[in-house]
């Protein structure tokens, strides 16, 4: 087992990766049950970890009570938030329980979000069952639901009492869903470990097709370098965990645009985002144009998004821009930007002009 620690004062806790984790997810939970019932929230697809869990907490001795959701973006909602916050209160969920979210990042970001305001606030375990949010969204505390003004404007910081990492659930991941989440993990080389982004471009086509020393080794690096920003930016109020951020201004401005449904899965905006974000960056002089290419055909090479025609987005730069307006990071009416001098080169650009985004999206090839 892999045990990587976050480091938050009396917030910490402990991220623990190993295949087969599930099966005894009891076990690694016991210490947390303290002879009460663990709701776990989950959504429809997730049946068969739904029953290995539910299995495992029995063997420990813990009750457990499931509360299964629809699958999607869409759950990320008022409507979902206010039925979920209800149901835990039928149940008598009390302030020291622990709610289990097992799913991926919706399912982990809503139930954050719930347990934050439950009651002033509740404990919460993380057993992420996607690619992405294992390498992410897992880890960090931030927690949310979307709104019609935009994605994860309505949120908490809230962190997990502990989170669990078993890659093997990969394992049933739809393709699709496993590149969406490879874009969060070829992040983190891009911010600032060029020698990882060598690793992805060595090793990303062995991670999707299923290598578990490659997924382990993915998985474990991402979290720790996610782990070491939070511990030094926890809020985001240094800058520190903004670079975190990169691709999703502009991948968040395309998923508001395609509904926030299917038609754009999280992290396909989050790759088109990136290579947008390098490709403005190379336009005006700031990265080399070589360092751009690089990434979109590596992101190209995998099979996902590597700028606008590939998401099939067909708005204009100011249609684009207007949506980025709604960004949460907006502060004092300036858009902080995360562009890149090169890979593994990002920085935060609070004086980014509008109207050259804008300008640079239009010239965009559409699809």
């Amino acid at each position: 087992m892999t045990i990587v620690p976050v480091a938050l004062g009396d917030r910490s806790y402990d991220v623990r990766i190993e295949a087969g984790l599930l099966a005894r997810a009891g076990e690694a939970l016991a210490p947390f049950a303290k002879g009460r019932t663990m709701p776990i929230v989950t959504d429809a697809n997730l049946h068969g970890h739904l029953a290995t869990l539910q299995a495992s907490l029995s063997a420990a001795g813990i009750a457990s009570e499931a509360i299964v959701l629809p699958p999607g973006e869409g759950t990320k909602s008022w409507n979902q938030l206010e039925k979920l916050t209800d149901r835990l209160l039928e149940l008598g969920v009390e302030r020291s329980d622990h709610v289990i979210a097992l799913g991926g990042g919706v399912i982990g970001d809503l139930v954050g979000f719930a347990t934050s305001i439950l009651k002033r606030g509740c404990n919460f375990v993380q057993i992420p069952t996607t690619l992405l949010a294992q390498v992410d969204s897992s880890v960090g505390g931030k927690t949310a639901i979307n709104s019609r003004a935009g994605k994860n404007l309505i949120g908490a910081f809230h962190q997990p009492a502990t989170v669990l990492i078993d890659p093997q659930v990969l394992d049933t991941l739809p393709q699709r869903e496993l590149r969406a989440g490879y874009a969060e993990v070829v992040k983190y080389g891009l911010i600032d470990d060029f020698a990882f982004f060598e690793w992805c471009e060595a090793n990303a086509a062995a991670l999707l097709a299923g290598d578990p020393a490659a997924r382990e080794y993915a998985i474990a690096h991402s979290v720790a370098a996610k782990a070491r920003i939070v511990a030094e930016d926890e809020r985001e109020t240094i800058g520190k965990r903004a670079l975190l951020n990169l691709g999703h201004t502009f991948g968040h401005a395309l998923e508001a645009e395609t509904g926030f449904s299917d038609r754009l899965l999280h992290g396909e905006g989050v790759a088109a985002g990136t290579a947008l974000a390098f490709g403005f960056s190379a336009e005006q002089g700031l990265c080399p144009g070589q360092d751009a290419e690089r990434v979109a055909a590596h992101l190209r090479t995998i099979g996902l998004p590597d700028g606008l025609a590939a998401t099939g987005v067909t708005a204009s730069g100011a249609r684009l821009v207007e949506h980025m307006l709604h960004d949460k990071k907006m502060a004092a009416g300036t858009l902080p930007f995360l562009l890149a001098r090169g890979i593994g080169q990002t920085y935060v650009d609070k004086k980014v002009d509008l109207k050259a985004v804008e300008a640079f999206l239009d010239a965009q090839p559409r699809g």
